[in-house]
């Protein structure tokens, strides 16, 4: 039975890493389910986010032909229990006067904020788990989605461990 699984790889900021990162993953039939990348507190280095379906052994072999890459500093896995998930979303919907009102009222109980007012839309923004995002669009499907963006998942471990410590900064 294959689980989703959350991977955090540091790596250094260099070009061509992500797309050796992303073609071991290929190379072993796996798809990726969510990607995301960005610097890290220390601009030399990157956390790749990687949430991929698999079982847990071939996902194993995956993260040790990981940890041989040159520019690979560091992997961990993110348990959905000990870590903070979350998603952006963009999301340009109908809207009208007399739907307005609605609409503004489905965003505030999402907690979500209006980014972008026209005369016949509004562009809203909400961050959060998938399950959220997921309720709000069948929410707002009824007045007309127009057009609509979601970044990968970025995750983060709950508490005061960092998986980028100070002996990172040596390393990149």
């Amino acid at each position: 039975m294959s689980d989703k699984h959350t991977l955090s790889v540091l790596v250094e900021n260099k070009p061509g890493v992500l797309a050796r990162v992303a073609q071991l993953f290929s190379r072993r039939g796996f798809n990726i389910d969510s990607l995301a990348v960005g610097e890290t507190e220390h601009p030399e280095v990157s956390r790749i986010t990687i949430v991929v379906n698999a079982d847990s052994s071939p996902l194993e072999q995956v993260t040790k032909q990981l940890n041989k890459l040159v520019n690979v500093l560091k992997i961990v896995e993110l348990e959905q229990a000990t870590s903070v998930h979350r998603e952006l979303l963009l999301v340009k919907v109908r809207a009208d006067r007399p739907t307005r009102t609605q609409i503004l009222e489905t965003v505030n109980l999402f907690r979500a904020r209006v980014v972008d007012v026209a005369p016949d839309t509004l562009t809203i923004e909400a961050t959060g788990t998938a399950d959220k995002l997921d309720a709000l669009l069948r929410d707002l499907e009824p007045y007309g989605i127009k057009e609509m963006v979601q970044s990968g998942l970025v995750a983060i471990g709950r508490g005061s461990r960092s998986i980028s410590g100070p002996a990172l900064r040596a390393a990149a």
